[in-house]
Order: structure tokens, then C-alpha cells, then sequence
């Protein structure tokens, strides 16, 4: 057999980062060597985990949990930032709703709580309201439902934002109960909406299915009050004040 090349020979046994790494690493003795050399190989497996953890789940902006304003939301009693930002809730297979005004920040903190899952090796997925219904409903007519289904099954959180913005069609609000009837108790669901609990037979349609619905997100669940102005809101009239002040 012939001699293999440190690439080749890194190829076979699956060490794709040591050929571009092993000469960064300091040399003491053999043994320390190689435990630095196999470390760093491993630590950057894990960061390309990461992030093709992140980039699977579709989030439609990174956000993340640093300088983030709690002021304007109210926890339940029993429920501690902690239990949030520590990612309990998806070791227990809660659920969080955030429920608020437009611009308060439900979805940056959705965000945010998704791409700490993510750095800790979980596998979430992040879907707009409608774009989740539009995506059973088109796998549906393609026949495809079951494997979309399978795919949400090994999911470890799912998000689903702006719940309310859009009324749903009845087989897409059926479609997407049959989402949350799957994970309930299995996994751990975010959801985001502008609607209180009372308003949600509007974008779903029928008061049977929304109570079910509710029923089940609500069952484990953590449910976060948003109050207060919109964060673009706010920004857009600083930047008015800022720009007629210069004037």
C-alpha cells in the first residue's frame, strides 16, 4: 500500500480539520500534542455543528440574549428568566407564549432562546405562522405531509412566529393543530402572537379547534405578557427627534 498524505490519510480516518490545523497547535511533548491537536479538532466539529444547526433552523435574523430587555415583560410566578434562558423549558418539553403588542420583542427573544438551543446542540426549526401552514399545505397536495411531519418529529423546539397576523383556512389550521397534537409533551413549542388567547378563533376559524389548540400549548407552558411601545416604533422617533435636532 502506498503512502498516504497527511490530507488523504486525515480524509480516511474522518479528521477533516487537522490538516489545516496541525501546525498551529504548540508542542510540549507527544502526548500533549496530540490531546491539543484531537481538542481542537473537536472544538471545531462542534462550532460547524452550530452552525449548520443554526442555518437549518431558518431564523430570519441572529439575534441573541445579550442586552436583552426584560422590563417590558411580565413572567408567570412561577417561572424564572432563568428557566428561560437556561433552556429548562425544552428539558421538560414546555412550551413558551409570548403574547403582546407588535415590536415589543417576542420575536427577538424567540430568536434568541432558538439560537442558544442551537449552540447547545439542539435541532429547532423557526417558521413564521403562515409560511409553517404554507409549507403542510403544499406538502400535503405533493403528498409529501408525512415526511414534512417526520422531519418536525426529531425537532427539539419549534417556533412558531406571528400567530394572529393572517387568518388561516380551515385544512391549514387543521394542518397546523396536527403540528402541536404532535409535539405535545414530545418536544417544546415557542409561539409568538399579537392575540390574547380570546382572539384566536379569528385567524383559526373554528372555536372547537382553537380551544383544543390552546389546550395543548397551554398544558407545561410558560406564558409571557409583552407590554409596552414598539421597539421599531421607539427607534424611528428617536431617529426624527435626532435628524430635526441637527436641523
Amino acid at each position: 500500500m502506498s503512502r498516504l498524505s497527511l490530507k488523504e490519510q486525515c480524509k480516511t480516518l474522518k479528521l477533516g480539520y487537522i490538516p489545516s490545523i496541525y501546525l498551529e497547535i504548540t508542542c510540549h511533548d507527544r502526548e500533549q500534542y496530540l490531546t491539543d491537536l484531537f481538542a481542537a479538532e473537536l472544538e471545531a466539529r462542534w462550532a460547524n455543528r452550530v452552525r449548520h444547526l443554526i442555518k437549518r433552523a431558518g431564523f430570519p435574523a441572529h439575534k441573541t440574549l445579550d442586552g436583552f430587555d426584560w422590563k417590558p415583560v411580565t413572567l408567570p410566578t412561577n417561572t424564572t428568566i432563568g428557566d428561560l434562558t437556561e433552556l429548562t423549558f425544552i428539558e421538560r418539553r414546555e412550551n413558551v407564549l409570548a403574547l403582546g403588542a407588535v415590536g415589543t420583542g417576542k420575536t427577538h427573544l424567540a430568536v434568541a432562546l432558538g439560537i442558544r438551543a442551537c449552540m447547545e446542540g439542539r435541532s429547532v426549526r423557526f417558521y413564521r405562522c403562515l409560511d409553517l401552514v404554507n409549507a403542510l399545505l403544499e406538502s400535503h397536495r405533493q403528498g409529501r405531509l408525512q415526511r414534512l411531519m417526520a422531519e418536525l418529529e426529531k425537532v427539539e423546539l419549534i417556533i412558531i412566529d406571528e400567530l394572529g397576523f393572517v387568518p388561516l383556512l380551515r385544512e391549514g389550521a387543521e394542518l397546523l393543530f396536527n403540528v402541536v397534537a404532535q409535539a405535545y409533551e414530545r418536544r417544546s413549542i415557542i409561539v409568538t402572537s399579537n392575540l390574547q388567547f380570546g382572539q384566536w378563533n379569528t385567524v383559526l376559524g373554528d372555536n372547537r379547534l382553537t380551544a383544543a389548540l390552546i389546550d395543548r400549548l397551554v398544558h407545561h407552558a410558560h406564558i409571557l405578557a409583552f407590554e409596552g411601545e414598539s421597539y421599531r416604533l421607539q427607534r424611528a422617533l428617536s431617529a426624527i427627534v435626532i435628524n430635526q435636532s441637527e436641523e
